[in-house]
Protein backbone atom coordinates (compact mmCIF):
# COMPACT_ATOMS: atom_id res chain seq x y z
CA UNK A 1 0.00 0.00 0.00
CA UNK A 2 2.76 2.40 0.80
CA UNK A 3 4.23 1.69 -2.54
CA UNK A 4 1.02 2.55 -4.31
CA UNK A 5 0.71 5.87 -2.53
CA UNK A 6 4.24 6.76 -3.39
CA UNK A 7 3.71 5.85 -7.02
CA UNK A 8 0.63 8.04 -7.28
CA UNK A 9 2.35 10.89 -5.60
CA UNK A 10 5.20 10.64 -8.08
CA UNK A 11 2.86 10.73 -11.02
CA UNK A 12 1.08 13.81 -9.72
CA UNK A 13 4.29 15.63 -9.01
CA UNK A 14 5.94 14.65 -12.30
CA UNK A 15 2.96 16.01 -14.25
CA UNK A 16 3.47 19.32 -12.55
CA UNK A 17 6.99 19.59 -13.97
CA UNK A 18 5.83 19.11 -17.55
CA UNK A 19 3.08 21.70 -17.51
CA UNK A 20 2.59 24.15 -20.39
CA UNK A 21 3.98 27.64 -20.22
CA UNK A 22 1.80 30.53 -19.51
CA UNK A 23 1.26 33.44 -21.91
CA UNK A 24 2.96 35.84 -19.53
CA UNK A 25 6.30 34.08 -19.80
CA UNK A 26 5.94 33.81 -23.60
CA UNK A 27 5.32 37.55 -23.86
CA UNK A 28 8.29 38.27 -21.61
CA UNK A 29 10.51 36.06 -23.74
CA UNK A 30 9.36 37.81 -26.91
CA UNK A 31 10.00 41.22 -25.38
CA UNK A 32 13.50 40.27 -24.24
CA UNK A 33 14.26 38.84 -27.68
CA UNK A 34 13.10 42.09 -29.29
CA UNK A 35 15.22 44.10 -26.87
CA UNK A 36 18.24 41.92 -27.60
CA UNK A 37 17.69 42.36 -31.33
CA UNK A 38 17.43 46.16 -30.94
CA UNK A 39 20.62 46.20 -28.86
CA UNK A 40 22.41 44.09 -31.48
CA UNK A 41 21.22 46.39 -34.28
CA UNK A 42 22.35 49.44 -32.31
CA UNK A 43 25.74 47.82 -31.66
CA UNK A 44 26.13 47.11 -35.39
CA UNK A 45 25.27 50.70 -36.26
CA UNK A 46 27.72 52.00 -33.65
CA UNK A 47 30.42 49.68 -34.99
CA UNK A 48 29.83 50.98 -38.53
CA UNK A 49 30.11 54.59 -37.30
CA UNK A 50 33.33 53.79 -35.43
CA UNK A 51 34.73 52.05 -38.53
CA UNK A 52 33.98 55.13 -40.64
CA UNK A 53 35.64 57.37 -38.03
CA UNK A 54 38.68 55.08 -37.91
CA UNK A 55 38.94 55.08 -41.70
CA UNK A 56 38.81 58.89 -41.84
CA UNK A 57 41.45 59.10 -39.11
CA UNK A 58 43.72 56.63 -40.91
CA UNK A 59 43.33 58.59 -44.15
CA UNK A 60 44.35 61.76 -42.33
CA UNK A 61 47.31 59.96 -40.77
CA UNK A 62 48.52 58.65 -44.14
CA UNK A 63 48.20 62.13 -45.64
CA UNK A 64 50.20 63.57 -42.75
CA UNK A 65 52.89 60.89 -43.09
CA UNK A 66 53.16 61.51 -46.85
CA UNK A 67 53.50 65.22 -46.18
CA UNK A 68 56.21 64.54 -43.59
CA UNK A 69 58.07 62.30 -46.06
CA UNK A 70 57.99 65.04 -48.69
CA UNK A 71 59.24 67.60 -46.18
CA UNK A 72 62.08 65.32 -45.05
CA UNK A 73 63.06 64.68 -48.66
CA UNK A 74 63.15 68.44 -49.30
CA UNK A 75 65.21 68.96 -46.14
CA UNK A 76 67.67 66.28 -47.26
CA UNK A 77 68.02 67.95 -50.66
CA UNK A 78 68.66 71.31 -49.02
CA UNK A 79 71.21 69.76 -46.65
CA UNK A 80 73.04 68.18 -49.60
CA UNK A 81 73.10 71.55 -51.37
CA UNK A 82 74.48 73.21 -48.25
CA UNK A 83 77.19 70.60 -47.80
CA UNK A 84 78.12 70.94 -51.46
CA UNK A 85 78.40 74.71 -50.97
CA UNK A 86 80.50 74.29 -47.83
CA UNK A 87 82.75 71.80 -49.58
CA UNK A 88 83.41 74.23 -52.34
CA UNK A 89 84.06 76.96 -49.77
CA UNK A 90 86.42 74.63 -47.90
CA UNK A 91 88.16 73.74 -51.18
CA UNK A 92 88.57 77.43 -51.92
CA UNK A 93 90.08 78.00 -48.48
CA UNK A 94 92.45 75.07 -48.96
CA UNK A 95 93.58 76.40 -52.35
CA UNK A 96 94.12 79.82 -50.85
CA UNK A 97 96.21 78.32 -48.03
CA UNK A 98 98.30 76.36 -50.57
CA UNK A 99 98.94 79.51 -52.58
CA UNK A 100 100.01 81.36 -49.45
CA UNK A 101 102.33 78.49 -48.46
CA UNK A 102 103.87 78.42 -51.95
CA UNK A 103 104.39 82.17 -51.91
CA UNK A 104 106.01 81.90 -48.46
CA UNK A 105 108.35 79.18 -49.77
CA UNK A 106 109.26 81.26 -52.79
CA UNK A 107 109.91 84.25 -50.53
CA UNK A 108 112.16 82.09 -48.35
CA UNK A 109 114.14 80.82 -51.35
CA UNK A 110 114.53 84.38 -52.63
CA UNK A 111 115.87 85.49 -49.27
CA UNK A 112 118.27 82.54 -49.21
CA UNK A 113 119.53 83.37 -52.71
CA UNK A 114 120.08 86.98 -51.71
CA UNK A 115 122.02 85.86 -48.63
CA UNK A 116 124.22 83.61 -50.78
CA UNK A 117 124.89 86.50 -53.19
CA UNK A 118 125.75 88.78 -50.31
CA UNK A 119 128.23 86.21 -48.96
CA UNK A 120 129.85 85.88 -52.38
CA UNK A 121 130.32 89.62 -52.74
CA UNK A 122 131.78 89.86 -49.26
CA UNK A 123 134.11 86.94 -49.89
CA UNK A 124 135.16 88.30 -53.27
CA UNK A 125 136.24 91.53 -51.64
CA UNK A 126 137.99 89.88 -48.71
CA UNK A 127 140.36 86.97 -48.43
CA UNK A 128 140.06 83.49 -49.76
CA UNK A 129 136.65 81.97 -49.60
CA UNK A 130 136.20 78.62 -47.99
CA UNK A 131 133.82 76.31 -49.77
CA UNK A 132 131.00 75.30 -47.49
CA UNK A 133 130.80 71.53 -47.25
CA UNK A 134 128.33 71.20 -44.44
CA UNK A 135 125.32 71.98 -46.61
CA UNK A 136 122.44 69.63 -46.05
CA UNK A 137 120.29 68.17 -48.76
CA UNK A 138 116.98 69.98 -49.15
CA UNK A 139 114.36 68.53 -46.89
CA UNK A 140 111.54 66.88 -48.86
CA UNK A 141 108.22 66.18 -47.20
CA UNK A 142 107.33 62.49 -47.17
CA UNK A 143 104.11 61.43 -48.90
CA UNK A 144 101.16 59.87 -47.11
CA UNK A 145 100.46 56.59 -48.91
CA UNK A 146 97.95 54.73 -46.75
CA UNK A 147 96.99 53.61 -43.29
CA UNK A 148 98.36 50.96 -40.87
CA UNK A 149 96.70 50.13 -37.54
CA UNK A 150 94.78 53.40 -37.68
CA UNK A 151 97.88 55.53 -38.29
CA UNK A 152 98.97 57.32 -41.47
CA UNK A 153 101.67 55.54 -43.46
CA UNK A 154 104.37 57.75 -45.00
CA UNK A 155 106.76 56.86 -47.81
CA UNK A 156 110.21 58.41 -47.60
CA UNK A 157 112.41 59.67 -50.49
CA UNK A 158 114.21 56.30 -50.76
CA UNK A 159 110.98 54.27 -50.66
CA UNK A 160 110.90 53.30 -46.98
CA UNK A 161 107.45 53.08 -45.43
CA UNK A 162 106.81 54.10 -41.84
CA UNK A 163 104.26 55.55 -39.42
CA UNK A 164 104.63 57.84 -36.42
CA UNK A 165 104.10 55.95 -33.14
CA UNK A 166 102.65 57.37 -29.92
CA UNK A 167 106.08 58.59 -28.80
CA UNK A 168 106.50 60.61 -31.97
CA UNK A 169 109.16 58.31 -33.44
CA UNK A 170 109.19 56.72 -36.88
CA UNK A 171 108.34 53.02 -36.92
CA UNK A 172 109.25 51.36 -40.21
CA UNK A 173 106.97 48.78 -41.81
CA UNK A 174 108.44 45.74 -43.51
CA UNK A 175 106.62 44.43 -46.56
Amino acid sequence: MKKLVLLCLMIVLSGHFYAQETTKTTKAKTETAAQKKKAADKAKADAKKEAKKAKVASDKATEASEKAKKESANAKKEAKKETANTKTAADKKAEKAKKEANSAKSDATKAKDEAVKAKKTVSAKGTKTIKETNEKAPKVADKVTGEYNGKKVYTGPKGGRYYINKNGNKTYIQD
